[in-house]
């Protein structure tokens, strides 16, 4: 099939940030792009061929959108399972899978995988709702501490809570969750494995992440990760035996927990282009964005390697601010050597919302990771 500069059509569902940084390298590739996104001020809109109005989670919305396309991917997985599997069955080539997509998709089935293919997690407990989560308390089968996460339609920090007490649980919704075990872990780490349908897989480097204490979000992300080499390898093995578990094609974001006793477990993974991997826009020989895109047309892979030390640093929107947005400072961390600044194109802004982000790379990884901090504390994203 020749998709350059021809009447070939990629679909997207979704039409966020990830969408849009997915669509710089379809642009440089001249690959027609169709997006789909409930959003009329998508981000993805200025950068596609054809955009569509329209609910992911609408059965006829998806299969419609579907029937336009000659290949279809993701950039979120809150889409219509169903209408991707009719398309499927139709012989259109959906990547990932919608198979893949329900293992996934719900994060008490995707523990579950994790057991069932001797894949090292916490352990847990499934519950159908927080009422179960308290009798299961009251009979000692379940102690305090632990992890309270929905099993679906959680994103950046939203459906998770650590519980300390009986008092953390009221106001939670009444929906399907898991009770984890609360780790005590040194770092955070992610390995990307980009896939093709022909079986060629290739890892990037582990990469370490820090998080926001309040917001449970990713502050900075740091490539290559600060670990022994054997633990990083360790991690790139795990992520290997994850993504041939899961048979997928196209990006796998496999995030793990780096235990006190350098035990590597197994926290959630996501089928996409990841937050963990924005760094390698510009520390990468070839960006995640890139590879997803080579993954699904099943092309040969590009380098994972680093080119040099990358650090990213998330813009979200201050606290107390909700409303048009100003990039305060901006032009100040733009003014500093190995300094890129990524703006998603959302106009308004709200505490803790991802707006954008900011990729350091130098040579040495103690400067990047001290302009990473400047950086951080000169920009504000405020109204």
């Amino acid at each position: 099939m020749n998709y350059f500069s021809s009447d070939f059509k990629l679909g997207i569902l979704g039409g966020g940030q990830l969408g849009k940084m997915l669509l710089n390298d379809t642009r440089k590739f001249d690959i027609q792009t169709l997006v789909l996104d409930p959003s009329e001020e998508a981000p993805s809109k200025v950068g596609c061929n054809a955009f569509y109005k329209g609910n992911l989670n609408d059965y006829d919305t998806v299969y419609q959108f579907g029937k336009k396309c000659n290949v279809l991917t993701i950039e979120i997985e809150h889409v219509n399972l169903d209408a991707l599997e009719q398309l499927e069955t139709e012989g259109l080539l959906v990547y990932p899978s919608p198979k893949t997509l329900r293992l996934i998709k719900n994060k008490g089935r995707q523990k579950d995988f994790y057991l069932e293919n001797n894949i090292p997690t916490s352990k847990y407990q499934r519950f159908m709702g927080v009422k179960d989560v308290q009798k299961a308390l009251d009979k000692d089968e379940l102690n305090f501490p632990f992890v309270w996460k929905s099993t679906e339609g959680g994103y950046d920090g939203n459906g998770v809570k650590i519980i300390r007490s009986s008092m953390d649980l009221l106001h939670l919704p009444e929906v399907e969750c898991i009770a984890e075990a609360l780790v005590p872990f040194k770092n955070e780490l992610a390995v990307i494995v980009a896939r093709n349908a022909k079986g060629e897989i290739k890892t990037y480097p582990v990469v370490e992440m820090e998080f926001h204490p309040e917001a449970n979000q990713v502050e900075y992300v740091i490539c290559p990760a600060r670990i022994d080499k054997k633990i990083a390898e360790k991690a790139r093995t795990i992520a290997l035996e994850v993504s041939k578990a899961f048979n997928h094609v196209g990006l796998l974001a496999v995030e793990m927990f780096l235990t006190e006793t350098d035990e590597i477990l197994v926290n959630e993974v996501a089928p996409r282009p990841h937050n963990s991997g924005h760094y390698s826009i510009e520390a990468s020989y070839t960006s995640q964005f890139e590879n997803h895109i080579r993954a699904i047309l099943n092309l040969p892979l590009g380098n994972t390697d680093s080119k040099v030390a990358g650090i990213m640093v998330n813009l979200v929107g201050e606290e107390g601010h909700t409303g048009q947005v100003v990039y305060e400072n901006i032009e100040k961390i733009m003014a500093i050597d190995g300094v890129t600044p990524h703006i998603y194109g959302k106009r308004e802004t709200r505490p803790f919302r991802k707006m954008g982000h900011v990729t350091i790379v130098n040579e040495n990884m103690t400067e990047a990771r001290r302009i990473a901090e400047e950086v951080k504390n000169t920009i504000r994203v405020i109204t």
